[in-house]
């Protein structure tokens, strides 16, 4: 069935898998994840992930790179980087081919295999808006890509080759791609960049076909903006940009959380009820901060109250390689080993006060949402303050439990009340740094310290 774009859609998704429901993502950028960049390297590392009890381990490409040395088929943020790599992981050359920068085919059925016994799911990145310049199929299938009326091939804002999915055959050369790494490697699913630019009924036969072959896969959609229609048809999730990207804002350059709480409450996708990631960093955020990481610029309160945050919100949190031990290094997407080497996790930190205290406090909030059933799956119910530039209340409420969260997402300490009639009498802490709450019978009092936030039970 291919779904009409003038539909009006209701909010009833597609049921998500049962292993899926309470999942927290942990995204890992192989090139930042270890010095080696590889996937043996990175399996070693699996353990550490699962203890801190992730669901799903996200796998940027690692399918073989463009390695074309022409600068004009560089991307704009490849050129600035200065790093004289070719290869941008977004930017391919072989879909059916691992590139051997990480490994071989073999090291990635051994950490599929190594992740599974460990209880995590994986999935990859599907890169299928472009491709490179001197992409295998070119010169059999010229018809795979998009031309200009002289016959040149359109390229997009990248600079990168557009695909033609007005093409059959490309179609169905993707499609078997899509089953190929479930067929060959085990993969649960497949986060699929840029989504949104290629037509939803493409999604939607690909899911069919791989869904015959794994049924309680996972699909993830990088679309901007995301749309009901997608979680309806082809996606379990959809990223959430205006809410990560507005979240940095708040805590970098203090905008007002009321304009976050406006979006969350009355803008576009999140009124309609579509799940997003609650994400605060990627590794396009990390390298889009050139100078100074987020662990810097923002106060450790500051990020530990932007996480608890995304624990707390509808949607499926999403981790960043590395936030867990606070890692501040410098990532950028073309270092590797063989280029600006440098750019990786600094694992040392797992060892400083900092980082011990980090790892501790991610893992809790990784079991808090698995426990509590009513921050994954939850409705939410918005509270009004006196101070609603700083700070954010609401509950999430499901089957009679209900949990109320208050943060401070201001660099000030602030005192407000709560317009809502809440029995804290017999209510259990969930979570609280810098926020108390007194009940003065009329009125609830809010006393918080900057970046203050509480979690209770009700």
């Amino acid at each position: 069935m291919k779904p009409s774009p003038s539909k009006t859609y209701s909010t009833a998704l597609r049921p998500m898998t049962d292993w899926a429901r309470g999942a927290t993502i942990y995204q890992i950028f192989l090139r930042a994840f270890t010095p080696d960049g590889t996937l043996k390297a990175a399996e070693k590392l699996l353990d550490h992930v699962a203890n801190l009890g992730f669901s799903i381990i996200y796998l940027c490409p690692l399918v073989e790179a463009d390695d074309d040395m022409d600068v004009s088929g560089w991307s704009p943020r490849q050129k600035e980087s200065a790093v004289g790599n070719p290869k941008n992981p977004y930017r391919q050359k072989d879909y059916y081919t691992i590139d051997s920068e990480y490994g071989t085919e073999d090291d990635l059925i051994s950490f599929v295999r190594r992740a599974h016994e460990l209880g995590l799911k994986v999935i990859l990145d599907l890169v299928y808006l472009h491709c490179g310049p001197s992409a295998v199929f070119i010169s059999e299938h010229p018809e795979f890509l998009k031309h200009h009326e002289d016959g040149s091939i359109l390229t997009n804002d990248w600079n990168f080759p557009i695909l033609n999915f007005e093409n059959v055959g490309l179609r169905e050369y993707l499609w078997q791609n899509m089953e190929h790494f479930i067929l060959k490697f085990d993969v649960d699913g497949y986060r699929c960049d840029v989504s949104s630019k290629i037509p939803l009924d493409f999604w939607v036969e690909g899911r069919r076909r791989i869904e015959a072959l794994k049924p309680d896969l996972f699909m993830l959609a990088e679309s901007a903006p995301p749309s009901i229609a997608e979680q309806e048809y082809a996606f379990d999730v959809s990223y959430g940009f205006r809410y990560t990207y507005l979240l940095n804002d708040v805590l970098e350059k203090n905008v007002p959380v009321s304009e976050l709480r406006e979006l969350l409450e009355n803008f576009g996708e999140e009124r309609m009820g579509a799940r997003l990631l609650r994400a605060f960093d990627n590794h396009d955020i990390c390298n889009d901060h050139k100078e100074l990481r987020q662990e810097v610029l923002c106060p450790n309160e500051a990020i530990h109250a932007a996480l608890v945050l995304g624990f707390s919100l509808d949607g499926m949190p999403f981790f960043y390689n590395g936030q867990e031990v606070a890692d501040a290094n410098r990532h950028t997407l073309w270092s590797n080993r063989m280029h600006g080497h440098n750019h990786v996790i600094d694992w040392s930190n797992a060892l400083t006060q900092k980082g011990k205290a980090r790892l501790e406090f991610v893992k809790s909030l990784v079991a808090l949402r698995k426990c509590e059933k009513a921050l994954s799956e939850g409705s939410t119910q918005w509270l009004d303050t006196t101070a609603p530039e700083g700070i954010l209340s609401f509950t999430r409420e499901l089957a009679g439990e209900r949990i109320l969260a208050i943060f401070n997402l201001s660099p000030l300490p602030l005192s407000a009340t709560l317009n809502a009639a809440l029995e804290l009498s017999n209510a259990n802490l969930l979570a609280q740094f810098g926020l108390e709450l007194r009940d003065e019978g009329a009125v609830i009092v809010v006393e918080c310290q900057a970046y203050g936030y509480l979690l209770m039970k009700l």
